[in-house]
């Protein structure tokens, strides 16, 4: 693997620091406008949306780009490119794709401008991972669709102003995955009841949907009518080098590293403990193992191969760092580590406590540790079904 950059990209990676010294102050110096201000600039160098074409408001960046901006972004622990998280990562690619004209016009912009929360509906009760499965039912009434049923574990929704949901509008076929129809959905719609999920942090990142006799306009479909796996899937596979994971785990790391310096072991200064520096240093190996295996998958985008189940490797490894590292810390700090925000001793303001008690937000979502083993050990290992 050749790991050199080329004088383009060196030049790029050259750029995005000049910005950050310029437009990136300290923490302690960012008031109350700040992230409408970054958020305002960043889009200017249209950064936000930055693999995005430029025909439709994005930067028109290359995998390579891609990957230079979020590594300076990280270093310099820069606010996102971007609040409309699940709009930027799944729904802004689907509609860039399977999208008409007028619905790239209407969404595509406010994606980039953070006007709103965009959430996906995917899960179902009694269907798990397994997606294809779902029931929630969808029929054509003229020039609207017709929708009941539930989803769960539906990340953000809470908050959000629109979802992409999956509805099944055809019964007839032997496949599950045929039947399936992609659909845009106002969360303000009538007969649609949003019951917030809550974790044992007290926060309500998930949510359970019901959706009764619900009407969407027919323009609202996403692709065509029948072939909403094809989107689902498309979308997806969007960032599937899983770089921005590894970002947010070596983030984790240095937050951990910090929280050592000022944690004490068996009376003395925790960074001293041999049984300590040795986990540290296991993490960023697991981490950096992770980092390899993303610019494999990397390698592969580049070339135009696709990746399929590989992926699931590195979604594995995340799911399991974020419980140790976690555990970890809660373990250091002793008593202090069950301390949530605005507790007495509270350390980092209860983070990781709270992180303690929210990991399944993280590790549930896109497939549990169980789904990715089977997924590893079947479509990989070739081993027998689970």
């Amino acid at each position: 693997m050749d790991f050199e950059y080329t004088q383009e990209e060196q030049a790029f990676r050259q750029e995005v620091r000049d910005f950050l010294d310029k437009n990136l102050p300290p923490w302690e110096q960012r008031g109350p406008g700040f992230m409408a201000e970054w958020l305002k600039k960043v889009r200017g160098k249209c950064w936000v949306g930055f693999s995005w074409p430029k025909e439709v408001g994005g930067g028109g960046g290359n995998i390579m780009e891609q990957v230079i901006l979020k590594e300076e972004m990280a270093r310099r622990r820069a606010p996102a490119l971007g609040t409309c998280f699940m709009g930027l990562a799944w729904v802004g690619p689907g509609i860039i794709k399977y999208g008409t004209e007028e619905q790239k016009q209407r969404f595509i912009p406010e994606i980039l401008d953070s006007k709103y929360q965009w959430c996906t509906g995917y899960s179902e009760p009694n269907v798990g991972s397994d997606l294809a499965s779902l029931q929630c039912k969808a029929v054509r009434d003229g020039d609207s669709y017709v929708i009941n049923g539930t989803k769960i574990w539906t990340s953000l929704a809470p908050f959000a102003d629109w979802i992409s949901m999956l509805v099944r509008t055809d019964n007839s076929s032997e496949s599950k995955h045929e039947g399936i129809t992609s659909l845009l959905v106002k969360l303000d719609s009538p007969g649609i009841d949003i019951q917030p999920i809550e974790n044992m942090a007290g926060a309500s990142i998930f949510a359970q949907i019901f959706f009764d006799n619900v009407r969407v306009p027919v323009e609202n479909r996403l692709g065509e009518e029948g072939k909403g796996w094809e989107v689902t899937i498309s979308s997806l596979a969007n960032e599937r080098s899983s770089i921005g994971e590894v970002t947010a785990m070596y983030e984790k790391l240095e937050n951990l590293k910090e929280l050592i310096k000022k944690a004490r072991k068996n009376g003395k200064p925790a960074r001293k403990d041999v049984g300590v520096r040795r986990r540290i240093a296991e993490f960023e190996s697991r981490i950096e193992a992770m980092r390899l295996n993303g610019l494999r998958y990397l390698t592969k985008q580049i070339k135009g191969e696709p990746l399929s189940s590989e992926t699931s490797v590195n979604k594995l490894h995340r799911a399991l760092l974020e419980i140790d590292m976690t555990d970890f810390a809660v373990d250091i700090l002793g008593q202090a580590g069950l301390q949530l925000s605005g507790q007495e001793e509270a350390v980092d303001h209860g983070r990781w406590a709270t992180a303690a008690l929210s990991w399944p937000d993280v590790v549930i979502g896109g497939g549990t540790p169980n789904i990715q083993k089977n997924i590893v050990a079947e479509r990989i290992l070739g081993l027998p079904k689970d």
